[in-house]
Formats: C-alpha cells, sequence, structure tokens
C-alpha cells in the first residue's frame, strides 16, 4: 500500500520474484505506472478497512505500507491490515518517533530504510576498503560482502579454516566476471582475485576479517 519510489520498488521486484502481488495507491497515476509490473494494480484508500476487503487483502500472506511522510495514513493502514487478520506487516517509517508509534502494534515491524543503510554505510567505511556491503541481521549478527584477501588468494575454504580461526561462516562466493553466486559453496574451491565473500558472524569477528591485507 502506497506506490511511492520505496513502495513501488518493492512491488516490482516481489512480482518479478514470482510473489502474487496487489498494489494499491489513492493515486491514479502512480497506479496506472505499475500496472504492468504487478499482479494487480487497484486504485483506493489502503486506509479503509473496506477497500482492503474488496481487493483481497484478508487473504495476504504480508502487507507492506509505505505511505511516505504521512504518519497518520501509515498508522491507519497498519489498523485496517490487522484487523483484516494480516499477521506480517512491515511499515516504511520516517523518523524514530514514526518508528515507535508503530511498534506497538503486533504483528508490525517498522522499517526505516535511511536509518538502515546510514549504519550499514557507517560500518563499511569504518571497517576497510576491501568491504563492499554489510548488514545487520540483529541479536549481534551481520553478513559483509568483501573482497578476496590477498593472502587467501589460491587457497581453498578447507585450508582457510575460516570457522576455527575467525568464527566466522562463508555463506556465498560471488564470482564477479561471470556473476555467479555459489551459495553453500565447495570447501575445496579455490579463491581467486575475481570472488567476493558473503560471510556471517558477529560484529567482531567480521571486523577481524574486514582488517585483513
Amino acid at each position: 500500500m502506497g506506490l511511492g519510489g520505496f513502495g513501488s520498488t518493492i512491488a516490482r521486484k516481489m512480482y518479478e520474484d514470482g510473489h502474487d502481488v496487489i498494489a494499491v495507491d489513492i493515486d491514479e497515476k502512480l497506479v496506472q505506472d505499475i500496472s504492468d509490473g504487478v499482479t494487480r494494480a487497484v486504485t483506493g484508500d489502503g486506509t479503509r478497512t473496506d477497500t482492503l476487503q474488496a481487493i483481497g487483502a484478508e487473504g495476504a500472506t504480508g502487507a507492506i505500507i509505505s505511505t511516505g511522510d504521512d504518519i497518520s495514513a501509515s498508522v491507519l493502514a497498519a489498523l485496517a491490515f490487522s484487523d483484516l487478520g494480516v499477521t506480517r506487516i512491515y511499515v516504511k517509517v520516517v523518523s524514530r518517533s514514526h518508528k515507535r508509534i508503530v511498534s506497538h502494534f503486533p504483528h508490525v515491524e517498522p522499517i526505516f530504510p535511511e536509518e538502515e543503510t546510514a549504519k550499514n554505510l557507517a560500518m563499511r567505511i569504518e571497517k576497510s576498503d576491501s568491504l563492499l556491503n554489510y548488514v545487520s541481521l540483529g541479536s549481534g549478527v551481520s553478513l559483509q560482502e568483501m573482497a578476496v584477501p590477498s593472502q587467501w588468494e589460491g587457497k581453498t575454504l578447507a585450508e582457510l579454516s575460516l570457522r576455527t580461526r575467525f568464527r566466522v561462516s562463508v555463506v556465498a562466493v560471488h564470482d564477479v566476471i561471470s556473476d555467479v553466486m555459489h551459495v553453500v559453496p565447495d570447501p575445496h574451491q579455490t579463491l581467486l582475485d575475481s570472488h567476493t565473500l558473503i560471510l556471517s558472524g558477529t560484529k567482531e569477528n567480521l571486523q577481524r576479517v574486514a582488517e585483513l591485507p
């Protein structure tokens, strides 16, 4: 619900990934613009329970609410989806106060893209030039993508024993040249300078790895 930049992007992406997506907004032009990128696009007021019932929201496995700066609309939409029995509701928030408000509702998870992006960027800057991406997953666990340290080139994951030495796990190996992602990689695969590694672990252990030359 809400088809601004954030809402329309996630709607298109989920549809591309094979999900049934119903997009709703009060702006008819935004609805027309996305009509070929989702299962169904509807012009209507997504804060009203009757509107959501009419478009089939009662059977939804989840709802994503993105109403920009209109905090009251996001709260009303969250209540409407909750009244219909939707148990996975994600609300894009625009401030910490907004985040605090929607956090009080059951089944609602606030999404604060600006805050999360800023924190992840700060972590990348603090860590190393070799760090390409960093995402905190909560509960002290994070994911990071980094270039293969020069001292690891030509070696296999089995030889490096990263779980024992650094207490991190290799989730995937990305071959940048072929753009192939090897999920649950072969431990006997030789690492190349054209590879990047997606690692999971605690912030402290990931930082140790990121600081390797």
